[in-house]
């Protein structure tokens, strides 16, 4: 039996709706997208093919453009993926941090527009706790408890990303523990920063940790925050990628607060000056 999508107000549109409030102009849209032709979906990047050589040259082109260089091909490749990951990880992480509600969405019931920061998705399934008033959805699937949950979370985003992490892998030459690993950062770092913007930053890194402590396979690594001091004895929060977003090979000088290349000394320095 085919199981209709939600219908654009659903029982996930509450979470999805905080994105654009808190991160404007970035829009999430519930159900599929309306012309076709301007956008891409998970599932035809996952085929690989001319989907995915036009995601990974539209990110090329734009690091022509805002940087005045070339990247080299595998760079281009990663940076196209994180542009795909990062909302595809915040379709999970956000309703299951805001609501304890859990999507499962296919790589086919993901899209994003080729221009603009917008993302479509079409959910026909979802997984929450027995207490939640949606717990009787038809589309609902109910599960034990909290630690039930976090395990939905981990495999449902899985299910939806590892397709499409293998398609781009040889393009990035990558494979295995580094795609993972990158995994986990999407999933870490997407949730961090909206629970920082909807002021719920201290619960996001808890909710974080709990949801990626390390050795849940396949995700290598995990939230791995640690905490900082700053000059005034303020504490700074932190963490350690992963993987490499690849950055520095277009600005040496500018690596990410949380890359592994950035010592403790100027991650202080740049933090501190952050809240300033």
């Amino acid at each position: 039996m085919t199981i209709p999508a939600l219908a654009p107000a659903s029982p996930l549109t509450p979470a999805y709706a905080r994105v654009g409030q808190a991160l404007p102009p970035y829009m999430i849209q519930e159900g599929a997208p309306g012309d076709a032709a301007d956008w891409v979906s998970g599932a035809g990047l996952a085929r690989g093919g001319e989907d995915l050589a036009d995601f990974v040259a539209h990110d090329a082109r734009q690091v022509v453009r805002t940087y005045g260089q070339e990247a080299r091909p595998q760079v281009a490749a990663t940076f196209a993926l994180h542009r795909y990951a990062w909302p595809a990880g915040l379709l999970f992480t956000l309703p299951w941090f805001l609501l304890r509600r859990v999507p499962h969405l296919t790589p086919g019931d993901v899209f994003l527009h080729r221009e603009e920061p917008r993302v479509a998705v079409r959910a026909t399934e979802f997984s929450c706790l027995p207490d939640d008033p949606a717990s009787g959805h038809p589309a609902a699937r109910v599960v034990r408890d909290e630690e039930t949950l976090r395990a939905t979370v981990r495999s449902a985003a899985a299910a939806h990303l590892g397709p499409v992490m293998e398609a781009f892998g040889p393009r990035m030459r990558r494979r295995g523990r580094a795609l993972w690993g990158m995994a986990a950062d999407e999933l870490t770092d997407g949730l961090w920063l909206l629970g920082r913007l909807l002021g719920e930053e201290e619960r996001a890194r808890q909710e974080a940790e709990l949801l990626l402590p390390g050795g849940t396979a396949p995700y290598a690594g995990g939230a791995s925050f640690r905490d900082l001091t700053g000059p005034d004895g303020e504490r700074l929060v932190t963490r350690d990628r992963v993987s490499c977003c690849l950055f520095y090979t277009l600005r040496p000088q500018d690596t990410c607060v949380t890359c592994p290349r950035t010592c403790d000394t100027e991650r202080i320095e740049r933090l501190s000056a952050e809240r300033r």
